[in-house]
């Protein structure tokens, strides 16, 4: 909802389907979005009648961020989606505390690539929480990691797994894209041009 690397991901999976034999559903990549890369390749595999021992998904999964990685080469700032980086600017401008909460081990990679690394007070990530969502343990530590009450976090999601992990953590959630598709959210919006921040955080 930040950067768009989402079709980064459908393009690595669509080729791990390809390699394995059959095809990549667009329902199946939806249900992909927010989740670790194991717990990926099992809804994957599972969607496409295939069964793959520990080993073999072991390289399969390192494969499939091998393909992403080299995507993510081309990442710069126009990879900013509508409203994002306006966004980061207001909360950032205004001292309100801002955490990342991502099941990706390359997010920060990936913010370093856009320039905006420094507007996150606390990056929470896969390499940090092992327990991917829609367990809540990644939004509880982003929470710890800013000195807030999950109770007192808003969430921003644009994955059912991340809706239902942050909802678990206790925090209000607002979903950011499809409202057929994330229709646990407080409320949708289309993208983050959608907000109005100074009435949501109580401030101008």
């Amino acid at each position: 909802m930040l950067v768009d690397t989402a079709r980064f991901h459908l393009a690595a999976w669509r080729r791990i389907a390809d390699e394995l034999g059959f095809e990549f559903d667009d329902e199946v990549g939806e249900a992909l979005k927010g989740v670790g890369r194991e717990a990926a390749l099992l809804v994957l595999t599972r969607s496409g009648g295939v069964e793959l021992d520990a080993a073999t998904a072991e390289r399969t999964a390192q494969r499939k961020n091998r393909y992403y990685n080299e995507s993510l080469a081309t990442l710069d700032a126009s990879a900013f989606l509508p409203g994002a980086e306006a966004a980061l600017g207001w909360l950032h401008g205004r001292g309100i505390p801002i955490a990342l909460a991502s099941a990706s081990r390359n997010a920060r990679t990936i913010l370093v690539a856009c320039g905006i690394e420094d507007r996150f007070d606390a990056i929470v990530d896969g390499t940090s929480v092992p327990l991917a969502k829609p367990d809540p343990a990644v939004f509880l530590a982003a929470a710890a990691a800013i000195g807030v009450d999950p109770s007192e976090a808003i969430v921003f999601e644009d994955a059912i797994a991340g809706v239902d992990g942050a909802l678990r953590a206790g925090c209000r959630v607002i979903g950011v894209g499809d409202p057929a598709v994330l229709l646990r959210a407080e409320l949708t919006v289309p993208d983050l041009t959608g907000v109005d921040w100074p009435a949501l955080m109580g401030r101008a």
